[in-house]
C-alpha cells in the first residue's frame, strides 16, 4: 500500500527497500510497496559516566564525566549511519543500546589515554589529557555518526584507599596559602621599610633646603651690588655708543646721498640708451615682417602668375584648334565649289588638312598637358608638405623660405639696413 510518512521535528526517515540502493533519509515521503520505512530521534542526550582508569604508574583512579553526544544533523552520511546503528533495535530500547556503545568507547578510549600518561601529568595537566580523552572518543564515535555537542570532565576522584588526588590538593592548597603569607610578609616589610626611607629622605632634603637658602641669600646681595656697577657702566657705555652711532648714521647717510645721485644719473643714462636699443630692435622687427610680407605677396604672385599662364595657354590652343578647322572647313567648302569633277584630289587635299591640323592641335594639347601637369606637381608638392608638417601653414612656409633662399636674402636685406642705420651705442663703464 502506499503511504506518506512525515518525521516530526527532531526526527528523520530511514527508507530501504525497492528502488532504494542503501538506505534513504528525508523528512517527509511516499513509501512504495516492498519498502520499509523507520522514524528515528536525532536529538542529543547526555550521557553520566565515572570511568575507572590506570594511569601509566599503576595508580587507581575515577573520571567522572557528562557527555552530550548526538547524530551529526548537518551530514547525511552520519544519519546513515545513526540508521544503521538503531536499525535493530526497537524504538524503546535504542537510547540504550546507544548508550552501551557510547560508554563502551568512552571507557575504552579513557584508559587507553590514562595508559600512557602518569597520574601526576593527569593532575597538573588535566586540560592536556581531557583534550587527548575527547579527540580519541570523538574519532570513535564518528564510525556510528555520533558527535560529542558539549563534555563536561570534572575533577579526578580517588580510588577507595589511594588519597593520591586528594593528598596532592591539599599540597597545592596549602602551597597556595603559604606563598599568599610570603608576599604578605613581603610587602608588609617593603611597607615599613618605605615610610623610613621616606622620612629619613625629608629630614636631609629640609637641611639641605635650609643650606642652600642661606647660601642663596648671601649670592644674591653680591650679585645685586655688583649688578648695580654693571648697570651704571652700561649706561655710560650705551651712552657713547649711542653718540657714535649717531655720528656714523650720519657719514653712512651722506654717502649713500652721494652714491643714490650717481645711480640716478647712470640710470637715466641707461634708460636713455635702451630707449635707442628699443627703436633699433622694433625698426628691424618692421623690415623683417615687411620682408615676410613681400616673400608672401611674391608667393601668391608667382602661383597666379603659374595658373594664369596655364589657362592663357590652354584657351590660346583650343582657339587655334578652332581658327585651323574652320580654315580647313572653309577651304574644303571652295574647293568643292570649285571642282565638283575633282572630288578625289579634293577630299585627299581635305584629308592632308585635317592630318596637320591635328598634329598641331595634338601638339598643342601636349604643351598645355606640360602645364597642367606643372600646376599639378606643384599643387602634390605643397599638399605633401602640408601633410608632412601636420597641416602647419607657417611651417611649411619657412621650409619653402629656407628651400628658396629667402631667409639669406633677407639677412642681407637688414645687415644692409643695419649699416644704413649706423647707430650711436656707447658703452659705459661703472
Amino acid at each position: 500500500m502506499f503511504s506518506f510518512r512525515v518525521a516530526g521535528p527532531s526526527e528523520y526517515l530511514a527508507i530501504t527497500g525497492s528502488g532504494i540502493k542503501e538506505i534513504k533519509i528525508a523528512k517527509k515521503a511516499w513509501v512504495l510497496p516492498g519498502q520499509v520505512c523507520i522514524c528515528f530521534d536525532i536529538s542529543p542526550d547526555s550521557y553520566r559516566f565515572q570511568v575507572q582508569a590506570i594511569s601509566s604508574d599503576n595508580v587507581t583512579f575515577v573520571l567522572p564525566a557528562v557527555l552530550t553526544i548526538g547524530p551529526r544533523t548537518d551530514d547525511v552520511e552520519s544519519l546513515v549511519k545513526y540508521a544503521r546503528l538503531i536499525s535493530s533495535q526497537d524504538k524503546n530500547s535504542d537510547k540504550e543500546h546507544v548508550k552501551e556503545i557510547v560508554k563502551g568507547v568512552i571507557e575504552g578510549e579513557t584508559r587507553l589515554v590514562a595508559s600512557t600518561m602518569t597520574l601526576g601529568k593527569i593532575f597538573h595537566e588535566p586540560k592536556m589529557f581531557n583534550k587527548a580523552v575527547l579527540e580519541h572518543v570523538q574519532k570513535e564515535l564518528h564510525s556510528f555518526g555520533l558527535h560529542i555537542y558539549n563534555a563536561n570532565i570534572r575533577q579526578l576522584v580517588d580510588e577507595h584507599g589511594v588519597g593520591f588526588i586528594s593528598n596532592a590538593g591539599l599540597k597545592m592548597q596549602q602551597e597556595t596559602a603559604n606563598q599568599a603569607k610570603v608576599e604578605v610578609a613581603e610587602e608588609t616589610m617593603k611597607g615599613d621599610m618605605g615610610v623610613k626611607t621616606r622620612e629619613g629622605h625629608m629630614t636631609q632634603y629640609a637641611a639641605k633646603v635650609d643650606t642652600e637658602t642661606k647660601i642663596y641669600q648671601k649670592q644674591r646681595q653680591g650679585e645685586l651690588s655688583k649688578e648695580e656697577a654693571k648697570v651704571t657702566m652700561e649706561v655710560k657705555l650705551y651712552e657713547n655708543a649711542r653718540e657714535a652711532e649717531v655720528a656714523k648714521a650720519n657719514a653712512e647717510l651722506a654717502m649713500k646721498k652721494a652714491e643714490w645721485e650717481r645711480q640716478t644719473k647712470m640710470e637715466q643714462v641707461e634708460a636713455a640708451k635702451a630707449v635707442q636699443l628699443r627703436d633699433a630692435e622694433l625698426q628691424i622687427e618692421v623690415e623683417r615682417r615687411n620682408a615676410a610680407r613681400e616673400m608672401e605677396m611674391l608667393k601668391a604672385e608667382h602661383l597666379t602668375k603659374a595658373k594664369v599662364e596655364y589657362e592663357t595657354k590652354m584657351q590660346q590652343a583650343q582657339w587655334e584648334l578652332y581658327s585651323k578647322q574652320n580654315a580647313a572647313t572653309a577651304s574644303l567648302y571652295e574647293q568643292v565649289q570649285a571642282a565638283d569633277g575633282s572630288r578625289a584630289t579634293a577630299e585627299a587635299a581635305l584629308f592632308t588638312s585635317q592630318k596637320e591640323a591635328e598634329g598641331e592641335l595634338y601638339s598643342m594639347q601636349k604643351e598645355a598637358k606640360a602645364l597642367e601637369d606643372l600646376a599639378k606637381g606643384q599643387s602634390v608638392y605643397l599638399k605633401s608638405l602640408m601633410e608632412k608638417f601636420d597641416g602647419d601653414y607657417n611651417k611649411v612656409r619657412n621650409y619653402m623660405m629656407i628651400e628658396e633662399g629667402v631667409y639669406e636674402e633677407i639677412a642681407q636685406i637688414n645687415a644692409d639696413m643695419m649699416k644704413s642705420l649706423k647707430p650711436d651705442i656707447s658703452i659705459m663703464k661703472l
